[in-house]
């Protein structure tokens, strides 16, 4: 039976992605199996959350409450990085979580997984009519059944997860956020917060398309909201964040706001060039800087090596004219003290007696007053 609540309900974006799993919860509810789950998407764009979500709609067909409402089936998120071995898989996950036990069970990262678990999980999750599999390791024989027990995955790195890992699961992709479904996150996180009309819009921009990054903005909102001790966050607030943290336009960060300056000096530059500028590895500039910048056309890579687009040129010269700005500003409002300097003859002649004047023959001085 169905969770009664609507499927997803509260997850906000995704919609292929739902429609997916919305399929999948069909045919669960019709023949108690679904298939072995692939969730793949960039960091902080939902795939943990979208499985737990699935999860939740997951119904036992043993468990129920006190109303003969079934529960939910036991779900177990395991960080694949904390796995070393097949010894520690069956020792501490198998035999204790899921052996003659309902469970749905979550892999997250799972490009971490060594290879000796990933051949056991292929092992596992090896397909066949009966929906049955059996493992042996050891003296210890597994017995598997997909009607209690669901597989999930979830990874960033989909290139480096084992193909026929990948073969065995239905892949589910997630797609990149837009404005408003971000400013809707960080709405949703803040639920008591009343926002400026089209504000949420303005700060959607720099949040990379990213859902974890609408919560985290929206964890320093209630911090700076929770020392103003009001419920109002206005455009003067979300500017003194901007400042406060140092968050820039579409959300770079300096190191690459740094790399762009550097593509804006010359014609062309090398990878090697950027590593020494930045003082980074030349791996970590290309996964985690230039990717960004290149998303957003503000630079390119071509056979003469990476470029600023006439985007980038753009936003460094945006960017140094909001910098300017509040100088001029400043100089602008300063009081103008003028320095009077009086010669040096003025102070000398102050002690000295008059030097007569002469006056010519027949001069009859006047009274101007009258």
């Amino acid at each position: 039976m169905r969770n009664k609540s609507v499927p997803f309900d509260g997850l906000i974006g995704q919609a292929k992605a739902k429609r997916r799993l919305g399929f999948y919860l069909t045919g669960y509810e019709a023949t108690g199996i679904c298939p072995h789950l692939m969730f793949v998407a960039p960091k902080g764009c939902g795939k943990t959350t979208l499985a737990k979500a699935m999860g939740k709609l997951l119904m036992s067909k043993e468990d129920v409450d006190l109303d003969g409402n079934a529960k939910p089936k036991p779900f177990l998120e395991i960080n694949c990085s904390t796995l070393k071995n097949v010894k520690q898989l069956v020792n501490q996950v198998l035999i204790p979580h899921v052996q003659h036990k309902e469970a749905t069970i979550l892999f997250d990262e799972c490009s971490e997984l060594p290879r000796d678990i990933t051949m056991a999980l292929l092992t596992i999750l090896n397909p066949n009519p009966e929906n049955r599999t059996t493992f042996s390791y050891d003296d210890y024989v597994l017995d598997f059944d997909f009607s209690r027990h669901t597989f999930m995955f979830a990874t960033t790195e989909a290139q480096t997860v084992f193909h026929a890992l990948m073969d065995r699961c239905e892949r589910v992709d997630l797609e990149e956020y837009t404005f408003n479904e971000l400013g809707k996150i960080v709405k949703l996180t803040l639920p008591s917060v009343d926002f400026d009309e089209g504000l949420l819009d303005d700060i959607a921009t720099v949040l990379r398309g990213n859902a974890r990054a609408a919560q985290k903005m929206a964890n320093n909102m209630a911090i700076y909201l929770k020392a103003k001790g009001r419920k109002k966050f206005t455009r003067d607030d979300w500017k003194e964040i901007r400042h406060e943290l140092g968050i820039a336009p579409l959300g770079l960060s300096p190191i690459e706001i740094q790399i762009l300056g550097e593509l804006g000096k010359v014609k062309d530059c090398s990878l090697t060039h950027l590593a020494a500028k930045t003082g980074l590895t030349k791996a970590c500039v290309q996964r985690d800087f230039e990717m960004y910048l290149q998303k957003m056309d503000l630079m390119q890579i071509t056979t003469a090596g990476r470029a600023i687009t006439k985007k980038g040129k753009d936003y460094l010269d945006e960017l140094e004219e909001a910098q300017e700005a509040p100088k001029k500003k400043e100089v602008a409002a300063a009081p103008v003290h003028i320095k009077l300097e009086i010669p040096n003859s003025t102070f000398n002649n102050v002690n000295k007696k008059p030097t007569p004047i002469e006056l010519p023959d027949g001069f009859i001085p006047t009274n101007n007053n009258k």
